[in-house]
Parts: structure tokens; sequence; C-alpha cells
């Protein structure tokens, strides 16, 4: 640690390949790069490993549209079949747990992934600051410098309003 300086900086080992992200892309990058020997970092500036898709974005969706499915079913469609269903009713709080145990199992399952196939997990902002040098901010303000043979920018995209388009969170939203 460099206590002269007003954040603390952490200097780290040296990595064959370091993956900035750990969406779909990355976290697939990472454990090929594992399989195949190379000593791999991931870098994530979110709490769990697996991205927008995973966190808020594809699956979740997905999970409440199922949810959603079942209901919609059990309302209107399961008497076409011959099944007499009573007043049916949607508990939201129960819909959301399942979906956050849905998405709980997949970021688990992705960050074992990690571990089975031998990749550093490092949670802050990547930012490379210079070739085969990645420096990683922390949410306490703490920063890595990882030095690498090798850069993956996985960074994934982020939703843009059009300026005619704001998001109102209502009739405009964005994947989040």
């Amino acid at each position: 640690r460099n206590s002269d300086s007003k954040r603390s900086q952490i200097v780290m080992e040296k990595f064959d390949v370091v993956i900035i992200g750990s969406g779909p892309g990355g976290y697939v990058a990472a454990i090929r790069a594992g399989q195949l020997g190379l000593k791999t970092a991931i870098v994530e500036k979110e709490k769990e490993l697996g991205g927008t898709c995973l966190n808020i974005g594809c699956i979740p969706s997905k999970a409440l549209l199922t949810s959603s499915d079942h209901f919609v079913f059990a309302k209107k469609e399961a008497g076409k079949h011959g099944i007499v269903i009573g007043d049916v009713t949607m508990d939201l709080s129960k819909l959301l747990q399942r979906k956050d145990k849905v998405v709980k199992n997949l970021t688990g399952g992705v960050r074992a992934l990690m571990k089975t196939n031998k990749v550093t997990t490092v949670e802050g902002t990547g930012t490379i600051t210079a070739p085969g040098k990645v420096s990683v901010k922390n949410s306490a303000g703490e920063t890595q410098e990882i030095e690498t043979a090798n850069i993956v920018i996985a960074t994934g995209s982020v939703p843009i309003e059009l300026p005619f388009a704001k998001f109102d969170g209502q009739t405009i939203v964005s994947s989040t």
C-alpha cells in the first residue's frame, strides 16, 4: 500500500490476460482462458458477475415473464383444458423473490466457474492506463494496478436516450 497517496494503491501480480467486464462475453472469455492454462483475472464493477443480461436484463425479465405466463394460464386458459381454478391472484412479493433466486443461482454459478477455472475476480472499475496495465478502483476508493500480457475489453453496452424520447419509466423504458 502507498500511504503517501490520498487513495491507497495495491500492486497485484502479473497475469497472462485480464478481462474487463463479466457479462456473457467476459465470463466466457475468462473461463476459456483459464481452461487454456492462462493466468487470468476478470474485472467487474458490480458486486455480482454476469453483467446486465444476468443481473438486471435478460434473465430477470425472462423469470418474470415465465411467472406472468403461468398467471395468465391459470386465470384465462386452464378452464379450456377442464382445469377449474378458483380466484387467481398474484403475490408480487413471492414473484420477485423467485426472480431474485433465479438470478442468485445463476450469478453463483458464474462465480463457481471462475473458481473452478482458476480465474481471479477483481471487483472495481477497470481502466487501461498503459499497454499491459489495468488500474482497478473499488467502491472503497482503493486502486489496484494489474500487469498483464493481454487485455480483453468486454464491457457490454448501455442504453442511450433519444433526445425526443427520454426514459420516463412508464411509456419509455431502458433495459434497466
